[in-house]
Order: C-alpha cells, then sequence, then structure tokens
C-alpha cells in the first residue's frame, strides 16, 4: 500500500502467504471471469451492499488498538500481519471490528470466521517484484510484476475455497501515473491493468501525491480522481472501486499531508467513484518504524474522526445512485470543480471538490426548479438561490457539500 520498492518485500510476503498457503495453486486456465452473477452474490452477501455502511479502513494494524480506530470512526482492518490468527480474530471481534485478510485454513474454519467480510489479495502485484534469494534482488534488481494469469490464478482458487465472501485486489501508484517506475519491466504499460481488474470483487489501488519523490506527482492531489477513473474504466464487470488515502508522512514526517488535504483526497475519491476508503498510516521515515502514526498525530486524528464520522452520517446518500444532468457547473475553465449529484428521501445534494491548488469562482445552475437555499453541510452557512442558480468560492483543492432546500 505504500508504492516505494524498498518496502515491496512485505508486498511479496503477502505473495507468499497465498502462494504457500496452498490457494496458489489453481491452473493456469482458471484466469476466466467469473460469472458477474457470482460476485453480485458475493458482494450481496457482504456488509459492502448494506445501504447504512460505508467501509472505512486501516491498512495494516495491531489488534489490540481496534477499539481506539472504532472511537475514530473506522469500521474495517485490512490486512492482519502474517494473519489471520486466533487471537488477532478474537481481538477484532471484542472490539467489533471487521476484517480483510489473507486467505488460510484458519481463517476458513475458525469460529470466529464472521469478522472476515473479505479476502485479501497479494498486495500490488503489479509492481517489480524481489528475486529470491535476495542477494539477487540486490545486484540484479528487482524482476517483473507478478502476471495477470498468476494473480487470476489466485484468484480463482481463493473463490473456489470461499465463493461467499469478495476478494480484494489493491494495485499500486501505476493505476493512477504511467510513469511509474516500480513496475519494473512493465513501467508505461497501462493496458495490463484491463487484465489486472478481472481478478476481484473489490478492486482498489494507492497514489500519495503530498511529498512525492517525483515532480510529475509531487502536491497534485488530482492524480486520486486520475487513478479511481481509470480503475472504473477499467472495471467493467461488477467490481467496486476502493482506494488508499495516506494520513502520514509514508516515508518522512517533514513533509505530510494537512487535515485539510486528507479531507480533500477522501472527498475527491468518494466524488469520482470510489466506494470505499482504505487509510495508510504507518511512518517509516526516522529512527524507527511507526506503524500507529495517526495516533501520534492529534490533529489528524481529530480531522480524520469528524471526517470518518460525517461519512457514516452520509453513507445512506453516498451509496444511492449518481445523478447525472441535474446540475450544470460554470467555473473560469472546464473541469477546475469535480461534482456528484445525489437524491435520497426527495433531497437533493451535490458534492463537490476543486480539482486544482488555484482558487476559483464557481457557479452551480439547477436543471430543475424547487429548492430556494443550498445549506453547506457542516460549515453552519447558506447560500440563497438566484432563480436556480447559487455561486460558491473554492480555495485550493476545498471541498463544498450542499443540500438543497
Amino acid at each position: 500500500m505504500v508504492g516505494i520498492l524498498p518496502i515491496l518485500g512485505m508486498r511479496y510476503f503477502f505473495t507468499l502467504i497465498v502462494v504457500l498457503s496452498g490457494i496458489g495453486a489453481a491452473p493456469a486456465t482458471a484466469g476466466v471471469v467469473p460469472e458477474e452473477k457470482a460476485r453480485a452474490e458475493r458482494l450481496a452477501a457482504s456488509p459492502f451492499d448494506d445501504p447504512s455502511f460505508f467501509p472505512l479502513g486501516v491498512w495494516l494494524q495491531q489488534p489490540r488498538d481496534a477499539g481506539r480506530y472504532q472511537a475514530a470512526g473506522f469500521n474495517l482492518y485490512v490486512g492482519l500481519w502474517q494473519g489471520p490468527k486466533d487471537w488477532q480474530l478474537e481481538a477484532l471481534k471484542k472490539a467489533g471490528m471487521l476484517a480483510i485478510t489473507a486467505q488460510n485454513a484458519l481463517g476458513l474454519e475458525h469460529p470466529d470466521r464472521d469478522v472476515i467480510v473479505g479476502w485479501m489479495h497479494q498486495d500490488e502485484p503489479d509492481n517489480a517484484q524481489p528475486r529470491e534469494p535476495r542477494w539477487l534482488t540486490k545486484w540484479f534488481g528487482h524482476g517483473p510484476p507478478i502476471s495477470p494469469e498468476q494473480v487470476a490464478a489466485i484468484y480463482h482458487q481463493m473463490i473456489s475455497n470461499d465463493p461467499t465472501r469478495p476478494v480484494l485486489l489493491g494495485l499500486g501508484q501505476g493505476v493512477a501515473w504511467d510513469g511509474w517506475h516500480g513496475r519494473g519491466s512493465r513501467s508505461n504499460h497501462p493496458e495490463d491493468y484491463l487484465d489486472y481488474v478481472r481478478a476481484g470483487d473489490l478492486v482498489a489501488f494507492d497514489i500519495y501525491p503530498v511529498g512525492h519523490p517525483h515532480p510529475d506527482v509531487a502536491g497534485r492531489l488530482e492524480y486520486i480522481a486520475r487513478g479511481i477513473s481509470r480503475l472504473a474504466g477499467w472495471s467493467r464487470h461488477g467490481q467496486r472501486v476502493w482506494n488508499t488515502i495516506a494520513a502520514s508522512g509514508v516515508h518522512t514526517d517533514r513533509i505530510k499531508p494537512t487535515p485539510s488535504q486528507v479531507r480533500s483526497q477522501v472527498w475527491m475519491s468518494l466524488i469520482h467513484g470510489s466506494r470505499g476508503i482504505i487509510y495508510f498510516v504507518h511512518l517509516f521515515g526516522g529512527p524507527k518504524l511507526v506503524e500507529a502514526a495517526l495516533f501520534e498525530n492529534p490533529e489528524m486524528l481529530q480531522a480524520v474522526t469528524r471526517l470518518n464520522r460525517q461519512i457514516h452520517a452520509l453513507a445512506p446518500i453516498l451509496n444511492s445512485p449518481s445523478l447525472s444532468d441535474v446540475v450544470e457547473v460554470e467555473s473560469a475553465s472546464p473541469d477546475q470543480v469535480a461534482t456528484m449529484v445525489k437524491r435520497h428521501d426527495g433531497v437533493t445534494y451535490v458534492f463537490a471538490v476543486a480539482m486544482q491548488s488555484q482558487s476559483v469562482e464557481v457557479k452551480f445552475r439547477l436543471k430543475e426548479r424547487g429548492a430556494r437555499c443550498a445549506q453547506v453541510i457542516d460549515e453552519n452557512r447558506w447560500i440563497d438561490l438566484d432563480g436556480r442558480e447559487f455561486s460558491d468560492r473554492f480555495g485550493s483543492y476545498a471541498v463544498h457539500l450542499y443540500k438543497l432546500e
């Protein structure tokens, strides 16, 4: 989930868990797209089809902290280190926390297996992989990515072992950025993703623009939206698109996202169609690894808690169908602001995010009459409509959520 070569070994470890568990032994001919009906049934049997539930996960954290994460508005653990194990599932069940984990025999048969609401593919198989033994990597560099055919074979064995739970496939930053050298021999080959996405029911990706080392990406939060749009376009087989957002500096505490940048990225994700958010909260820079860096940043913890609670409150609206041809957006240049329009219980909502760092004045023009004002959710202000129009100002990557009354 970090998309950086030095820790690809951690991702490769998950691949080994899957393969050595005996669930990667499916024949290569298993890479046939499963029926969308079966995928829909797996998703329908999960919490992810509950209109009142929106998945807000945290990546690879200790189960002993599950109560603290739940208090911060999280409802899902994604990944259990070297697990699932008995004590991990017991701790999560006690805290009322759900999990998506690697698939192993214990997880398939454990008395607390109801904690597991999905299975996790190996992480970022689209990235270059370490060679074994490791000294070969040191001298010859990383090998190629895991092929889409291999990923598909593992996926089909996983759903054969358990056809009732969806499988999460987490991909790397190559989804959003073709120039990502971490794909090794398959850099600048986005066509690979048409095949990768077939091997999951929930398909996710990560890219962390704040503090990114490459100038093409650094500080450009819109790469989040680009990745989601591309992934949604490639995923045409009934999958749900998720993504990962960094709430830490990842590799350095000197350049880390601000609470407003995290909020912008999360809402940019939702507005562009993400159906699940996973937070990455590790910090690898510094004298030691900080696994739960979110708890060491009170300002960020407070902001993420507030954001998570807002999403929970809006979950029935977010999970309702999006509407098109309801609102026109007018600004100085096209695509400066992205919008998502929902209607729930007869009320229309317009969720909007600026797609640039410059401030912009935006006019919203409704195609239907009826509303007299726009309540700006959680900002304690209202904007009167002039006929069918209202205007608002957006700062750098700003988010405004409107309830039309």
